[in-house]
Parts: C-alpha cells; sequence; structure tokens
C-alpha cells in the first residue's frame, strides 16, 4: 500500500469535485476528502447514491458538500460550459478533480467487440474526461495549489487481451494526463498525475472478475493514503506521473 499518512486539516477550506462519487472508490474518496476538511463536490448520474454519500459526510460533520447529477455518456458541450459556470458561481474556483467516473464494457475480443460498445466505453472514459478537465481548468487555474487526478488501471499501461475498450481508454487516459502535465509544467498552479486503484473491492472489480474472491482485496477506504497525498499540498511539485495506490 502507498506510504502516506495525512494530517487531518490536509484539506482544509478545499473544494474538490470527485466524479464517479456515488459509489466505490469515488464515494470513499469523498468521504476522505471531506474528512480532511475539503467542501466536495459529488458528482455522478445517480442522484440517490450521491445523496447517500452527502448524508453519510454531512452526519460525520465535515463541510457540507454539494451534490451535481450530471450523466458523462449524455452531456453535450453547452452542459459543460452551464456546470463551469454554476461552480464558478456557488465557489469561484476549484482546487481539485478526481477523474473517477469509468465503465469497463463488454471484455472480448477487439474482433468481436461492436463499434456501438468502444465508443459508449471511449464516451464516458475519455470523452467526458477531456471535456470536464477542459472547461474546468480556468477554475482550477483561479487555485493556489490545485490537482487534478485521472485514474488509471495496469491495463492503461500495458496491453492486455481481452481488455478492448477499456484498456484503449485508460491508454488515453494516461495520454491526457501526460499532454495536460507537460503544458502545465512551470505555466500554471496546477497539476496532474495518475493513479492505478489495483485490485479493489468494488462492484467494478466484481464484474470484471466474477470468479475472484472479493474478500482478498482492500475496501476502497484502504487504498485512500495515495488518493490524499496527490490532492493535498505535500505533493506541490508532483507532476505527470505514474502512481500505484498499491
Amino acid at each position: 500500500m502507498f506510504d502516506y499518512s495525512a494530517r487531518p486539516d490536509l484539506l482544509k477550506g478545499r473544494t474538490i469535485m470527485v466524479t464517479g462519487a456515488g459509489r466505490g472508490i469515488g464515494a470513499a474518496a469523498a468521504k476522505a476528502y471531506a474528512a480532511h476538511g475539503a467542501t466536495v463536490l459529488l458528482l455522478g448520474k445517480t442522484e440517490a447514491n450521491l445523496s447517500q454519500v452527502y448524508d453519510e459526510i454531512e452526519a460525520a460533520g465535515h463541510p457540507k458538500p454539494a451534490v451535481i447529477p450530471f450523466n458523462l455518456e449524455t452531456a453535450l458541450p453547452h452542459q459543460y460550459d452551464e456546470l463551469a459556470a454554476m461552480i464558478e458561481g456557488e465557489f469561484g474556483h476549484i482546487d481539485g478533480l478526481l477523474h473517477n467516473a469509468s465503465i469497463i464494457g463488454p471484455r472480448t475480443p477487439l474482433e468481436q467487440l461492436s463499434g456501438d460498445n468502444f465508443m459508449r466505453v471511449m464516451q464516458i472514459n475519455v470523452n467526458a474526461m477531456f471535456m470536464l478537465t477542459s472547461t474546468l481548468l480556468p477554475l482550477l487555474k483561479l487555485s493556489q495549489d490545485a490537482s487534478v487526478i485521472f485514474t488509471s488501471s495496469s491495463v492503461g499501461r500495458k496491453g492486455r487481451a481481452y481488455w478492448g475498450a477499456y484498456g484503449v481508454s485508460k491508454f488515453a487516459t494516461e495520454g491526457l494526463m501526460q499532454t495536460l502535465a507537460d503544458e502545465l509544467e512551470g505555466v500554471a498552479p496546477v497539476r496532474a498525475n495518475s493513479i492505478n486503484p489495483g485490485a479493489t473491492r468494488t462492484s467494478m472489480r466484481a464484474q470484471a472478475y466474477p470468479g475472484e474472491n472479493p474478500e482478498n482485496n482492500p475496501l476502497p477506504e484502504q487504498i485512500m493514503p495515495v488518493y490524499l497525498y496527490l490532492m493535498g499540498p505535500d505533493s506541490t511539485g508532483v507532476n505527470g506521473q505514474a502512481f500505484n495506490a498499491q
């Protein structure tokens, strides 16, 4: 596990958006950021899941989060602009963005992968991530010290058979992170890095590995050290790097 211990007030006064915040790693990250003082913007498509995370954060006495229902699969360019305008009006700027939302899609040989399925995975995992990043970048640049975290995968660092659209989308994720990091280097107070969570006890992992005993994998809460490290000021100056949570 990534070795880092976050001080309690690490993210005090920061505003951080988490995509796919309704469950799994996204929900764990949102709660961890809130527990360390951040105002968390919970973005996802299922409002009931987001509301549950909201209630848990509020019940724990952490800064009041915000629920932002937003469908990354169907959102049009003007909706991203409206989202950014709403955040600017409400919060002025943001200090962090965790790109966590993604889908696996069918795990099948490329030869048998339909164009529709390929494009759906790329739409959610790559296109929406780009749109959100580019739209929110002006608000991140208004921070004194902002961090963008991209969620990668081992299959986005070395190609593996039958991971098809998902694997390709994670290679694209690493490419987007590296390109953005290089453009920001020495130019803006924003850094970009990626995290490969590794095998974690989530519903997405269970979908990918139905025969695996989930008890052998850590809970999302247990892989949070690297998520906290990269989102807080202790990682200032760390840019364009690919991290492993485990």
